[in-house]
């Protein structure tokens, strides 16, 4: 099986190189061979490598940023997944995608489903959302994957960005009313790998799915469990306070309920991302 991968430096596509090692040849595609904003040379280079299986990793992912660039976000993350699309079932190949819970404005109480009505906040959400929905309108296979929160120990993330500023200042802010599951590029991989080897098996089940670590917590949590971590290994750690969204104002609005229900995923796949906690863990204590 030839396995095309999209977004070689990124979080995501940089776990997905291992995990899928062993299901085939793995052929990432960076900037640099694969300009995504160009729809002529996307579809150029699958027509030239005719792969198997294409999973799309790569994203316009600046939140704040795409509110200036709206023409560049919705570039990358509608546009192309669009034509990967079409290319994808011209091939008879299926598409692997990656979304967002920013589709949603984080109202609902709850957890949100597949099924709940998207209602995205800003031009990254939307964009997002567009690109789920030019998938949708090819009709081949394809699997739709919405996660959250996605950290590493490469590239810009939260994980890296605490780590730096709790050891760089005495004080640090951070909001506690925005909630969800921080998700570790590793588990999204090994999951992604367990969907693939679930579809070599003859076991698919296509469509859209919740993929975000199990349990929730705040980003202020989320930054607790860093300056924990930070702490047990004797590091310096400045300390923290929680503090309402409103007081640290962005270009883009976040929704405040980013929880996404993992039912469907179990049911279709039986499968579930681990707790966000366990996957911390795991990414802290893994080789860079």
């Amino acid at each position: 099986m030839r396995i095309l991968v999209t977004g070689h430096s990124g979080q995501v596509a940089r776990e997905l190189r291992l995990s899928l090692a062993g299901l085939g040849e793995v052929i990432g595609l960076g900037r640099d061979r694969l300009d995504l904003a160009d729809s002529a040379q996307i579809r150029q280079r699958v027509r030239e490598l005719r792969p198997t299986l294409i999973v799309n990793a790569a994203a316009h992912t600046a939140v704040d940023q795409a509110e200036s660039e709206p023409e560049a976000a919705y570039a990358l993350n509608a546009t192309a997944p669009g034509v990967l699309a079409e290319e994808a079932a011209a091939l008879g190949a299926p598409l692997i995608h990656y979304s967002t819970d920013y589709v949603f404005d984080g109202e609902k109480p709850t957890p949100y489903g597949e099924d709940d009505t998207p209602n995205p906040l800003g031009v990254y959400g939307a964009s997002k959302l567009a690109g789920e929905r030019a998938i949708q309108a090819v009709g081949g296979a394809h699997l739709i994957l919405r996660t959250s929160w996605v950290y590493s120990k490469h590239g810009r993330n939260f994980l890296l960005t605490m780590q730096r500023l709790l050891q760089e200042r005495p004080h640090l802010r951070v909001v506690v009313d925005q909630v969800g599951a921080p998700t570790w590029a590793g588990d999204i991989a090994a999951a992604t790998a367990a969907l693939v080897a679930g579809w070599q098996a003859g076991n698919a089940r296509w469509g859209l799915y919740h993929f975000s670590a199990g349990g929730e917590t705040s980003w202020y949590g989320f930054a607790c469990a860093i300056a924990a971590d930070l702490r047990e290994r004797g590091l310096p750690c400045a300390e923290l306070e929680a503090i309402p969204a409103s007081a640290y104002p962005t270009p883009a609005r976040r929704p405040s309920n980013s929880r996404l229900a993992g039912d469907k995923l179990r049911r279709d796949w039986n499968l579930a991302l681990p707790d966000w906690r366990d996957g911390l863990r795991a990414c802290l204590d893994a080789p860079r």
